[in-house]
């Protein structure tokens, strides 16, 4: 069960039992309370068991949506992700700043939004371990790169939850040592925050642009005019 349908089961359970204690001081029926918070975990049981809890998700990230802060700390961690894809030559298919939008797209119903990879242009000959070892870098400095951007703007990150178990899932892939996940961690953050240091006013632009839908070509053209040589 996902940790967002999880989350919504327990606020209903706290509900039900505040309820319970505050209606008889506000002298409400305690069926309507009642009624209310089964039919909300009916709810999302139906959604967890027929759409693998999609329909919450796009329904909470709908109603975070409504705080402009919410959706600044998004287009943030996303540009970072899509600027420093850029510069370390992996292609992007595409991105997301909504649940609805991801849907829509065809991702899966728990993600939030984010940058999608072309990742079949990454090497010609992905059995080689020198490539497949550049490409597990490439990737690990793409993924820390929303936390990066974020903790640059503003101070420290509050998403990166799922980027961090991408980076921890291609390490156990690869077979590496699990005591190498903090030190790639960090050496992969010091990697995004440079790059994205080194080319802030193309960060800026492609904020406003992502958060304007700007396409992915034009988003290109957009970093390419405001580009300064990095080495990767």
């Amino acid at each position: 069960m996902q940790q967002t349908t999880l989350n919504v089961i327990a606020i209903g359970i706290f509900g039900m039992t505040l309820s319970a204690l505050l209606t008889p001081i506000f002298n409400i029926p305690p069926a309507i309370p009642a009624l209310a918070t089964f039919g909300i975990l009916g709810l999302v049981t139906v959604d967890t068991l027929s759409f693998q809890g999609k329909g919450t998700t796009v329904l909470l990230d709908w109603l975070a949506q409504r705080r402009s802060e919410y959706r600044d700390r998004i287009v943030h961690h996303e540009a970072g992700h899509f600027l420093v894809a850029y510069l370390l030559g992996i292609p992007i298919a595409g991105y997301t700043l909504t649940a609805w939008e991801a849907l829509k797209q065809g991702q899966p119903g728990s993600d939030l939004g984010g940058v999608q990879f072309d990742t079949q242009q990454l090497s010609p000959n992905p059995l080689a371990i020198g490539e497949m070892r550049l490409t597990l870098d490439r990737f690990c400095t793409v993924w820390m790169a929303g936390i990066a951007a974020e903790t640059l703007v503003y101070g420290e990150a509050e998403g990166g939850i799922d980027d961090c178990q991408k980076l921890k899932e291609a390490l156990r892939l690869f077979e590496r040592p699990a005591g190498e996940l903090t030190t790639k961690q960090r050496w992969a953050m010091i990697q995004a925050q440079t790059m994205l240091q080194d080319n802030w006013q193309a960060y800026e632009a492609l904020v406003k642009a992502m958060a304007e839908r700007t396409s992915v070509g034009d988003c290109y053209h957009l970093i390419q005019d405001h580009y300064h040589n990095v080495e990767t």
